[in-house]
């Protein structure tokens, strides 16, 4: 990376680290065998898997066999969603219950199923983002199919309970899934614990590759697959696996176990403080929020003038959603918290890595000062 570039925006994707870099070469020049293939490198290549998919069921405390790898977590949020609904032979069952602040991958998935009759529900969250579960509580009944509620927002990155959610969905016999994407390698996740039945994750989220990510199915759980082939993932996710793509991102699981966390929560107060003495406004609750997120807005400006701003000042950072920041619409996620479209057009979403520093974050404090006296 450019030594002048202060990059911000880690929740749309991080810089790959250089021991995954080096462990993914290894698989992509030397050890570059087929999985299924029956010869010695095969064989290799096939060991390699398991022992990565083990790494990855241990750190959610799954079964290794609960673990499939997909391309990242926009599929493994479609085969979570779809392919519960496909193996649905209760059709009495055809409620599936969201939030109002999902990702993408989530809602328009959901959207899909609406146009086949299923009936979709999002529940509201409070003004700090936060799920109501008293609502969630209300609306699960005998023809709930699924709850899918993610664990960490990412817009705004708001932590929702989990553990809770979880709880109720188990007590009224239902299926629930968390996208994880925001949350896998940063927050704990202990899949029985929180009575998890699908969790989505990728690699890209924690300084591994692009292309990777996984779901968990808990065994039992009846689900069928969105793609058919060679029976590669036991048959759930058919094509040959990315070798290199898997290895790097057990690799970059691994390094996930040295992150100063605290290091960073305090560079990000250290940025709330700051943002808020030159009249910035926090998006969501600060208590239930991920320890490197900042979401903030400035009355009077344009966010997407000021995220151009920044960038020409060698600062990295966005509107929002990666995946939504190419439309024009407003925040569906800053309108679920109360933000009118003036409030939401003037919000900027800043995420620390762990390569940030204290003197990357009071540069970038002097500049977004400077650009709200400009861009007012």
């Amino acid at each position: 990376m450019n030594k002048n570039i202060i990059y911000l925006d880690n929740a749309a994707t991080t810089r790959v680290d250089k021991e995954v870099v080096d462990e993914m070469k290894k698989y992509l020049v030397d050890e570059f065998g087929n999985p299924s293939s029956l010869h010695e490198m095969g064989e290799r290549a096939r060991k390699a898997i398991d022992s990565a998919r083990e790494k990855i069921a241990k750190k959610i405390n799954a079964k290794t066999g609960e673990v499939y790898f997909t391309s990242g977590g926009t599929e493994a949020n479609n085969i979570a969603i779809q392919g519960v609904a496909l193996a649905n032979e209760n059709k009495k069952r055809n409620k599936i219950i969201t939030s109002k602040i999902e990702h993408a991958s989530v809602s328009n998935t959901c959207n899909y199923l609406k146009s086949l009759g299923y009936e979709i529900v999002e529940i509201a969250v409070d003004k700090g983002g936060i799920i109501n579960l008293d609502a969630l509580k209300k609306e699960i009944d005998d023809r709930t199919l699924l709850v899918s509620i993610m664990h960490v927002n990412n817009e705004i990155g708001t932590i929702q309970p989990i553990k809770e959610i979880g709880k109720l969905c188990k007590e009224k016999g239902v299926l629930f899934h968390s996208d994880a994407v925001q949350s896998f390698g940063k927050i704990d996740i202990d899949v029985k614990d929180m009575n998890i039945d699908l969790l989505s994750a990728s690699g890209h989220k924690i300084n591994g590759p692009k292309g990777i990510g996984f779901i968990f199915v808990r065994e039992g759980v009846r689900i069928k697959p969105l793609v058919y082939g060679g029976q590669q993932e036991k048959g759930l996710r058919s094509g040959t696996e990315n070798t290199a793509g898997i290895m790097g991102f057990a690799k970059a699981l691994e390094i996930t176990e040295c992150l100063d966390k605290e290091k960073i929560r305090k560079l990000r107060d250290r940025l709330i403080e700051g943002l808020e003495k030159i009249g910035g406004k926090i998006n969501g609750s600060k208590e239930k929020r991920i320890y490197n997120n900042v979401s903030v807005r400035f009355d009077g400006i344009d966010a997407e003038m000021m995220v151009l701003y920044l960038s020409g000042e060698g600062i990295m950072v966005s509107t929002g959603s990666a995946c939504e920041s190419k439309k024009k619409e407003e925040s569906r996620v800053l309108r679920a918290i109360g933000l009118n479209e003036k409030e939401s057009r003037g919000s900027i979403r800043i995420v620390l890595g762990k390569e940030t520093t204290n003197k990357d974050i009071e540069y970038a404090l002097r500049k977004i000062e400077e650009g709200v006296k400009r861009l007012r």
